[in-house]
């Protein structure tokens, strides 16, 4: 933990919630384990992190969620999607999917045998309601530009390019050796981030591979690239309303 003038900076080492199902696996990020004494694995409405890998020819069936918001993150690779309401979506670098689960959604995802292997994020978003009504949201990204944040999703009513039910803002960076960058900032918002390829440091703390940060407070926060690097960064209102009745994002 480093500590500033207006701003604390956590940090967590890679998490130890994974599990193991043979060709699927998964590493659950929880932002609230940060700060100690937290009572909530979630921070406001983020509720976790899950970073996701699937090898080729790997089908996860048909399986519902409700009162979730989840977005598929995938840098390299594809994930492929269906659902019963008969979209087959392609999710890769130049694409996000956004599943608005509300009162209930089912769909799989799956790669093929020619297929790369796939990492990804996907990212579960606690919403400000119960049972609102499902949508599902997928489409191009703009081209990233290098040691520049780009906007990903934020919340209903905003600019954003696509949108999650509750006061959360996420924003990824691919960022050059030597590169600095100040962590996206919004007024009232704490900024969670997580280094998902390279290293980071900040304020005298180096943020290796799968390792996260939490800044709470009004403060400027810089990171510098240590060596070529990827990263997600999402701006959080820990006080607005949230459910807790989520399939995975409880």
């Amino acid at each position: 933990m480093t500590v500033g003038s207006e701003t604390t900076l956590y940090n967590a080492p890679p998490t130890d919630v994974s599990q193991n199902q043979g060709a699927f696996r998964t590493h659950f990020n929880f932002p609230g384990r940060l700060v100690p004494g937290h009572d909530d694995h979630g921070y406001g409405p983020l509720a976790t992190v899950v970073e996701s890998l699937l090898d080729p020819d790997t089908l996860i069936a048909m399986h519902p969620h409700r009162n979730d918001e989840i977005v598929s993150w995938v840098p390299a690779g594809v994930m492929r999607h269906d659902d019963r309401e008969g979209n087959e979506l392609v999710t890769d670098r130049e694409h996000l999917l956004v599943m608005n689960a509300g009162r209930g959604f089912w769909h799989e995802e799956r790669t093929l045998a020619d297929d790369p292997p796939l990492r990804m994020l996907q990212i579960f978003v606690r919403p400000h309601s119960l049972d609102l009504e499902p949508r599902i949201q997928h489409g191009p990204i703009a081209d990233p530009v290098d040691d520049e944040w780009r906007h990903v999703f934020g919340p209903d009513g905003s600019d954003a390019p696509f949108t999650v039910r509750n006061a959360v803002d996420c924003f990824d960076a691919r960022l050059e050796a030597d590169s600095s960058v100040d962590l996206p900032d919004i007024d009232g918002r704490d900024t969670y981030f997580y280094v998902f390829e390279g290293a980071l440091e900040a304020e005298g703390t180096r943020f290796d591979e799968r390792e996260s940060g939490l800044a709470v407070g009004d403060g400027m926060v810089t990171v510098t690239a240590r060596e070529a690097t990827i990263a997600v960064a999402f701006c959080i209102d820990p006080d607005a309303p949230v459910t807790r009745q989520g399939t995975i994002g409880r």
